[in-house]
């Protein structure tokens, strides 16, 4: 586990702080979550899960060299994922990512998903079964939404029926779609992305007779002046009735700082910013879900981060991460 150290912070958690920054120190204070790290002391295949908390794939730096895929479970232990080995995903134009994604683990903990060229792989982390889907495509997206699956190549999302195998195209892009909140249950989806001045959040609803699509502006007036978001990265997770995710923002009239914006769902009212500041790898913190009230985070280039937005409090979770990270988080 990480070893704990005392937080010396900028300033003072403050609640209700629209603009938060990191502290000058983390703390690391005990979680489940610190053992991310550790050593594989046994395959999936000869003890499954009851309940994945994350998977981790490392990935070598320099080389760019994945290793296999691990499972943290909730008894604390390492599992490597011995039962499929996912290809790494692939664009029409040959470029190449981590079949590992933030949104490849269900928010239970028991399933995990993975995009792949013209089919689709879902593994049960309780029984270490595999099921295919084909699917054609350069399929490079996937996430859950609480038991329901969407996955995308460049220009389209799908719903995947994991009991039948077909699909439904679903009008939002694949890769501006937010999670939504595990627990909700309705047929309303969210989208979140545009540049700068376009900033645009869509929902789009699906009734028995017909679908509706509405658009409305990201809004900042909940923000003192001089601070906004430019471009949003990363994947958007709801939680509630409040949407997080990481983008290149301006704090007090300083353009290309890293951030994360909390945003009110119902209105696309921005109402929290965490300031990541500038010194840092170019979309170092894509978000990686929700923990309760915490937004879980990736932090420059190899650790893991909880925020509070409400309090403002930041603490580590794990450090020495290189790869890629999917949390059971909704």
């Amino acid at each position: 586990p990480a070893p704990t150290t005392a937080a010396t912070a900028t300033a003072t958690p403050v609640p209700n702080t629209p603009v938060q920054q990191l502290p000058e120190q983390l703390a690391y204070p005990a979680s489940a979550l610190n053992r991310l790290g550790d050593p594989v002391t046994a395959s999936l295949s000869s003890r499954p899960v009851r309940r994945a908390l994350a998977l981790y794939q490392p990935v070598d730096p320099e080389t760019g060299t994945q290793a296999r895929i691990r499972v943290l479970g909730d008894d604390g232990l390492v599992r490597e994922l011995d039962v499929v080995t996912p290809a790494r995903t692939r664009d029409a134009s040959g470029n190449e990512a981590a079949a590992l994604k933030s949104g490849s683990l269900s928010a239970d903990g028991r399933l995990a998903a993975f995009a792949q060229t013209d089919e689709v792989i879902v593994a049960d982390l309780t029984t270490a079964q595999v099921r295919r889907y084909p699917l054609n495509g350069y399929l490079e997206h996937v996430l859950w939404a609480g038991d329901r699956l969407f996955v995308g190549d460049n220009d389209t999302t799908y719903e995947l029926d994991r009991r039948t195998g077909a699909t439904r195209a679903v009008p939002l892009s694949p890769w501006e779609m937010v999670v939504p909140d595990p627990a909700d249950r309705t047929d309303t989806l969210l989208a979140l992305g545009g540049l700068r001045n376009g900033l645009t959040l869509s929902r789009w609803t699906l009734s028995a007779d017909r679908t509706d699509r509405s658009d409305q502006p990201v809004d900042f007036r909940a923000l003192p002046a001089g601070n906004r978001v430019n471009e949003f990265y990363g994947r958007a997770w709801q939680r509630g009735d409040e949407i997080v995710q990481a983008g290149w923002i301006s704090t007090g009239g300083m353009d290309g700082l890293e951030g994360v914006a909390v945003l009110d769902a119902a209105t696309g009212v921005v109402t929290r910013l965490l300031d990541l500041g500038r010194d840092r790898w170019k979309g170092c913190c894509p978000v990686l879900g929700w923990d309760g009230d915490a937004v879980l985070l990736r932090n420059d280039p190899d650790g893991l981060l909880r925020w509070q937005p409400a309090t403002g409090e930041v603490t580590g979770v794990a450090r020495d991460l290189k790869g890629e990270v999917s949390l059971a988080a909704g």
